[in-house]
């Protein structure tokens, strides 16, 4: 199991001009564990991280470069100010996170199963704070609904991606053209789990309400 963690590694380092050829046990490995598939996959997944949390421009510099946050002779100064950078966000999002739990507002992973176990313990929010989270979602002028599931994906989180602060599901299904049907309310909803799911959007509870955000 070791090797399929080195292995990859090692072939992140060759593809950069370091270290010396695969040995017949690695060429093994690397045959065997489908190395070129995995290693495929894992900057796939990496890219995916990076644009959930709106941190393309880290991904680009990063993905698929060797030794990851580890201490290397190998890398780049440019990868080096990346990773750098990278932590600072992080740290930023840390404390950004505990300011928002405080208040009463938090982020969860899997509302359904975690607001029954946890919500509870939540601070309570005054008054103020909860229509200043709330917010609306402004548009130059109401999208039509479009009728390919797809597009209504897109459009879903590009309404999303526009709002304020966290939106609750109502808010994002007034914000299209033509009539707020029970229909259209319930197929919204299960676009933004889609998004949630996928890690192109999260949601966060306040006050009893689940509210979706795109990660900034």
């Amino acid at each position: 199991m070791t090797g399929l963690y080195n292995v990859p590694e090692r072939v992140r380092a060759l593809d950069h001009g370091h270290g010396d050829p695969l040995t017949d046990k690695e060429r093994d490995i690397y045959d065997a564990g489908l190395i070129a598939v995995l290693k495929e996959i894992h900057d796939e997944i990496d890219r995916d991280v990076f644009a959930a949390y709106g941190w393309e421009d880290l991904g680009a510099r990063l993905v698929g470069r060797p030794c990851a946050t580890l201490p290397s002779p190998h890398k780049s100064e440019d990868q080096e100010t990346a990773e750098a950078e990278l932590l600072s966000r992080l740290v930023a999002l840390n404390l950004e996170r505990q300011a928002e739990e405080k208040r009463g507002l938090v982020r969860w992973l899997r509302p359904d199963y975690q607001i029954p176990k946890l919500g509870g313990k939540l601070p309570q929010t005054k008054e103020e704070q909860i229509e200043a989270e709330i917010g609306v979602v402004e548009l130059p002028e109401k999208p039509k609904w479009p009728t390919d599931g797809l597009d209504q994906i897109r459009l879903v989180r590009d309404v999303l991606a526009r709002a304020a602060s966290p939106a609750e599901p109502v808010q994002i299904a007034a914000s299209f053209d033509g009539r707020l049907t029970d229909k259209r309310r319930s197929r919204i909803a299960e676009v933004l789990e889609t998004l949630v799911a996928t890690g192109a959007a999260r949601s966060g509870q306040l006050e009893g309400t689940v509210r979706y955000f795109v990660p900034r």
